[in-house]
């Protein structure tokens, strides 16, 4: 004779049986006591919360002949028929292999008929299964059932039921039990099922288990057949810690060793991503976590490691796979490239793993920030200007940065090491005559000061001169033409450079050049070829027979009369009048 499971051997038979349904027992016992019971329930939570065996028990006290508190006594003889599956009174039915039109015709005729007890209870389990057709033809009876009959719909996929059903049944929603309410049930099983069972295996099947009560009993059977935790359950951890390191060969190992095992390629990706999502809240929200307290310390410490983009990211890329493993022909291969892309960045170049790149290499540098430790060395500086110099190569040590690149060929000449050179301060820091010590001298720095304004600014000073520094009074000489009620609106910008350059502290003031033409030098004298040939100490020429330049115009008077001797000369007239007509 095969042994009882252990999930049926300790199936709850009153409401006070129930773990971590604390809500669901408080409202159908008071139902109950207050002679209130509804018409139509909806239970609805994940596989093994109770929501079958909660029912049941609800159908039991229905019919009790001595119900105590809202309990029922599960002495008389419609409790045992109840528990036994032989009662008139209550009937089940699989809406999953029963979800036709015609078998809720059935049911609503079977629900007319009278019964040996008060109520007359229909569970129908998996109601989401249901198709349009049945659920319309249900939908009539829920509304206006009998008043002897209850209905009991129980779900795993509460949205899957129309809304016309939801709105005219009590939806009580089941959840998954904490890990300190899980813990304790199994305590008990093992308590009043005399098992040998050690702490480290308890852990492990509450970890299997996840919540669900009837999942948990059911890894307690294996864990006591095998006398200790399945191999198999530790293949998840194997796999995350080489996650982890980042190590390929130890990833695929954990994937060879689960699949040899005989762990289903789905039901171990589901496994991880569940896994993934318990460290997830482990760090962020660890009182959500259904696990015990060891095991929730133990996946927060990896979680921390992995950090929490690569354990979001290791849920999106498994949740996607599992999606591709519906069609695919080889379920492990889908598995397997998943686990490699996950434990190698370098061969992913999706965006999210690029933005993930970035944002370790942000973490790091303000890691190193945090040390006083520069990520970047500081651009180089030419001496000249003081100012840093943008693009091209830093200069190497030892040479001068202002100087030119050597080719190759001289680099590759043997060169004495040079002599230690004496400590001497910088041309940029040396203050010039008149200038304060500790800053620069902004006449000799007027060019790079220039450089540094903006087009219109730069336009118009380009031209202007230092006149003077007279402390920290910049004296600025500007050309007789500039109007100084427009360049008046740049100085503060030409004062900014300044003591950008030169040191804080430092104001500019304009003048003008008024200087008059007059006053000013007069040009030297005009040269004549008499006077260069008499300063050519190598010519032959004499310049005593080169004629002055007001006698070159009787040389060519002399020079006509020889070609023309008939000709003669004439004034030239006067403007406005006609030259006189020859006879």
């Amino acid at each position: 004779m095969a042994t009882q499971s252990l999930y049926r051997r300790f199936r709850p038979r009153k409401f006070s049986e129930l773990y971590g349904q604390e809500h669901i027992v408080r409202a159908l016992r008071n139902a109950v006591i207050a002679g209130r019971e509804g018409q139509a329930y909806l239970f609805s939570g994940p596989r093994g919360t109770g929501k079958t065996t909660t029912a049941r028990i609800l159908a039991k006290v229905l019919n009790c002949v001595a119900p105590v508190d809202g309990e029922p006594c599960c002495e008389c003889d419609s409790c045992r028929a109840v528990e036994a599956g032989n009662s008139y009174d209550v009937l089940e039915l699989d809406a999953a292999s029963n979800n036709g039109v015609q078998e809720i015709r059935d049911l609503i005729e079977s629900a007319s008929l009278s019964s040996p007890g008060r109520h007359r209870v229909f569970i129908l389990d998996e109601v989401h299964m249901l198709t349009k057709g049945a659920e319309a033809a249900l939908l009539k009876t829920l509304e206006e059932p009998p008043e002897h009959v209850v209905f009991v719909l129980a779900t795993t996929d509460p949205q899957k039921v129309s809304d016309t059903i939801r709105s005219r049944v009590q939806h009580l929603q089941f959840h998954l039990l904490p890990a300190a309410e899980l813990e304790k049930y199994v305590r008990f099983v093992i308590k009043e099922a005399a098992l040998q069972v050690d702490e480290e295996s308890i852990g492990a099947v509450l970890r299997q288990g996840g919540g669900s009560a009837r999942d948990t009993l059911s890894a307690l059977e294996i864990v006591v057949s095998g006398g200790g935790e399945p191999e198999a359950a530790h293949t998840t951890d194997e796999l995350l810690d080489a996650l982890a390191a980042k190590d390929q060969a130890r990833v695929l190992a954990a994937v060879a060793k689960a699949m040899q095992l005989g762990r289903d390629p789905r039901t171990f990706a589901e496994d991880i991503v569940r896994t993934m999502r318990d460290s997830f809240l482990s760090v962020l929200a660890p009182e959500l976590v259904q696990l015990p307290a060891a095991r929730v310390e133990e996946i927060s410490v990896r979680a921390r490691s992995l950090g929490n983009r690569t354990v979001v990211r290791v849920m999106e890329v498994l949740g996607q796979t599992l999606v591709e493993m519906r069609h695919a022909p080889d379920a492990r291969l889908l598995l397997e490239v998943a686990m490699v892309r996950l434990s190698s960045p370098d061969l992913d170049d999706s965006n999210d793993v690029l933005i993930g790149r970035i944002a370790a290499l942000e973490e790091r540098v303000a890691q190193l920030a945090a040390n006083g430790i520069s990520a970047l060395p500081p651009p180089p500086v030419d001496p000249s200007t003081g100012r840093a110099r943008i693009g091209g190569r830093a200069a190497p040590a030892g040479r001068d940065p202002s100087s030119p690149v050597p080719k190759p060929s001289e680099q590759q000449k043997p060169v004495a090491p040079p002599e230690p050179a004496v400590a001497s301060p910088s041309p940029v820091d040396a203050p010039a005559d008149g200038a304060p010590a500790g800053g620069s001298d902004p006449a000799r720095l007027w060019p790079q000061i220039i450089d540094a304004l903006k087009p219109v600014a730069k336009a118009y000073f380009r031209s202007a001169t230092v006149d003077g520094v007279d402390g920290k009074v910049v004296t600025v000489r500007m050309l007789q033409n500039t109007p100084l009620e427009k360049v008046q609106q740049h100085v503060p910008g030409v004062t900014e450079a300044v003591q950008r350059l030169c040191g804080p502290g430092y104001s500019v003031v304009l003048v003008k050049d008024d200087t008059a033409a007059t006053e000013r030098p007069a040009p030297p004298p005009k040269k004549t070829i008499v006077d260069d040939v008499a300063a050519d100490d190598t010519s032959p020429v004499d310049p005593a027979d080169i004629l002055p330049e007001e006698a070159t115009d009787d040389l060519g008077l002399e020079t006509l009369r020889q070609f023309f001797p008939e000709g003669h000369v004439e004034d030239a007239p006067a403007k406005g009048q006609k030259s006189p007509k020859k006879k």
